[in-house]
């Protein structure tokens, strides 16, 4: 592993009350020593450094004496540190200026320039983490809600990794069994007991597999939010509904038809999760070309969704071509509202839905008063959440994890059914050490340097 000394601001660029410069390496602390001062003194030698101290001061460039910035420096030594390196962290003033001085004074005096997730990288490298929790570093930072940060930390404290060490000790039990029935078959003749390691790959390898798989799919909107489109004819109140949901004025609201028409976009959090609003043009005959160019991007932006809310009239009959949309949106997810109820006199719905829209979820609503949102609102976030009723210590794989985990829940059925059919212990191995070898893969015991220099471009630099 490179052995240089690496430095960084670990703080966002621009005006803030603190920046910190990061340096993590066998000679974070000689630097620290060659640049800071102490009132009344100086450090000579790293060694008068104590570990987990802060101490105040001034970075001090050495050629000259300037004084760069007053600071407070942060010594930890290794192991017990986020790299398991020394680190010393300099809290100086915020802003660029003196947060760029203090990091081109220490790169003059040894250090180099870290690349994007390299303390995290470092601290991946060093056993401090594995690569699930090094991951996790990156989503806790990019979590977009509070569910979404929920389901990061849980990942960070190492709670996937226990799961597949867990798995990971079972396949390698089964393959110590199998490779002991291979190379010693006189000395140890009933070591395969098909039965009873079909039986064992099922319960502890394939069921825990599905259900995290399974955790993906329920757990995706957590992670990434929903993109939601609102469709309908002109005038039924669809701006006026994505101002009520996004608790602004968004989208511009007039009594014109077609007023709308381009894709309004947004997003709010409903119960800390994320969703991505879209107002869109109202659909109908138009002359018009620019409608026609809106309706397009109407029928893109239903496409691309995750759900659909359908917008009719509460108090007028459905008309031909409310159901021409709702045909359109064929087998997408979807809620259909019925807007307007503070127009609707009678007893019943005056919409009146056909039958067979009875079987989405039909909500009566006023984007004018307001009436029915909290309700909308609800099943908004149901749709999101799905059986997830809580997310703290819930466990969501990211893509790159699933992949890994469908492809060792493949070997591992592939090697149930080897077992059934009673087929050379030599075939069942190979199907095992493939279950084993991807689950390695998720934790980095079998990462390549091209998967990493993958995953840790994604890190900002100085983490």
């Amino acid at each position: 592993m490179d052995d240089s000394t690496i430095a960084a601001v670990a703080t966002p660029p621009g005006p803030g009350a603190i920046s910190i410069i990061r340096l993590s390496g066998s000679r974070a602390l000689p630097i620290a020593a060659a640049v800071f001062r102490p009132p009344g003194g100086t450090f000579t030698a790293s060694k008068f450094f104590e570990s987990h101290r802060l101490y105040y001061g001034h970075v001090v460039d050495p050629k000259g004496g300037r004084v760069l910035d007053e600071v407070l420096l942060s010594v930890m030594r290794g192991p017990r540190s986020y790299t398991r390196e020394d680190v010393v962290e300099i809290n100086a003033h915020g802003g660029h200026h003196a947060a760029r001085a203090i990091l081109e004074l220490v790169v003059r005096e040894g250090a180099r320039l870290s690349e994007p997730g390299e303390f995290t990288r470092r601290a991946f490298l060093n056993g401090r983490i594995d690569l699930t929790q090094a991951e996790a570093v990156c989503e806790v930072i990019l979590a977009r809600s509070q569910r979404s940060l929920a389901a990061s930390v849980a990942l960070l404290a190492g709670n996937l990794r226990l799961k597949l060490q867990k798995i990971q000790d079972v396949i390698n039990e089964i393959r110590v069994v199998l490779e002991a029935g291979i190379d010693f078959p006189e000395d140890v003749p009933e070591t395969v007991d098909s039965a009873a390691l079909r039986g064992r790959i099922s319960v502890d390898v394939i069921d825990p597999l599905q259900l995290l798989i399974r955790n993906y799919i329920d757990g995706r909107t957590i992670r990434e939010g929903l993109a939601v489109t609102i469709m309908g004819r002109p005038n039924v109140g669809k701006s006026s509904l994505m101002n009520q949901l996004l608790e602004k004025e968004r989208s511009i609201v007039t009594a014109l038809p077609g007023t709308t028409r381009d894709v309004v976009q947004d997003s709010t959090s409903i119960e800390g999760v994320v969703f991505y609003l879209r107002d869109t043009a109202g659909l109908h005959q138009s002359p018009d070309p620019v409608e026609s160019i809106g309706m397009a991007k109407t029928q893109e932006s239903a496409d691309e969704a995750d759900l659909v809310i359908l917008v009719v009239e509460a108090h007028l009959p459905i008309k031909a071509e409310d159901i021409r949309i709702y045909e359109m949106i064929g087998s997408k997810s979807r809620i259909v509202v019925m807007n307007k109820i503070d127009l609707w006199t009678g007893s019943g719905d005056g919409a009146g839905l056909p039958s067979i829209w009875r079987e989405s979820r039909c909500l009566p609503i006023s984007a004018l008063t307001g009436a029915g949102i909290e309700n909308l609102r609800a099943e908004l976030y149901r749709t999101a959440v799905g059986g997830v009723a809580e997310t703290s210590g819930f466990l969501i794989p990211n893509l790159r994890q699933k992949g890994l985990m469908e492809r060792c829940l493949s070997a591992a059925s592939a090697a149930v059914e080897d077992l059934a059919r009673n087929a050379a212990p030599e075939l069942v191995a190979v199907n095992v050490a493939l279950a084993s070898d991807c689950l390695g893969e998720i934790l980095g015991t079998h990462a390549k340097d091209d998967l990493l220099d993958g995953i840790f471009s994604r890190f900002c630099i100085g983490k």
